[in-house]
C-alpha cells in the first residue's frame, strides 16, 4: 500500500509523462489513474479489512495528488483525474470486499 502511494506520489512529481502518442497519450494516461487507484483501493482494503474507509482514504490521497500536481511545473491539478481515480478506487474497493467477504 505504502509503496503503491509512493509511487503515484514519485509519478505525479515528473513534470512530463507525454509519449508523444496524441490522443492515445491522454486516454492511457486515464486508464493508468483508473488502474494504479483500483490497485490501491485493493491494497487498502487488504491491509484495513474495512471497506468505506479504504475508499475514503483512497479519495482523500488523489485529491492530495491532485493538489500535489498542482504546483509541480509543467502539471495541472484537474478534478476531473480525482473522478477517474475514483472509478478506479471503487473497482478496487469492490473487487477487494468481495474477496475479503466484508
Amino acid at each position: 500500500m505504502i509503496a503503491c502511494a509512493t509511487l503515484i506520489f514519485a509519478l505525479s512529481g515528473t513534470p512530463s509523462l507525454s509519449t508523444g502518442l496524441g490522443f492515445w497519450d491522454l486516454v492511457l494516461r486515464k486508464l493508468g489513474h483508473a488502474a494504479i487507484y483500483a490497485v490501491l483501493g485493493l491494497l487498502l482494503v487488504r491491509a484495513w479489512r474495512r471497506g468505506a474507509p479504504s475508499f475514503l482514504a483512497g479519495v482523500a490521497f488523489a485529491a492530495s495528488d491532485e493538489v500535489h500536481q498542482h504546483f509541480v511545473p509543467g502539471r495541472v491539478g484537474a478534478p476531473l483525474d480525482v473522478a477517474i481515480d475514483t472509478v478506479g478506487l471503487l473497482v478496487g474497493v469492490s473487487v477487494a470486499a468481495r474477496r475479503f467477504r466484508l
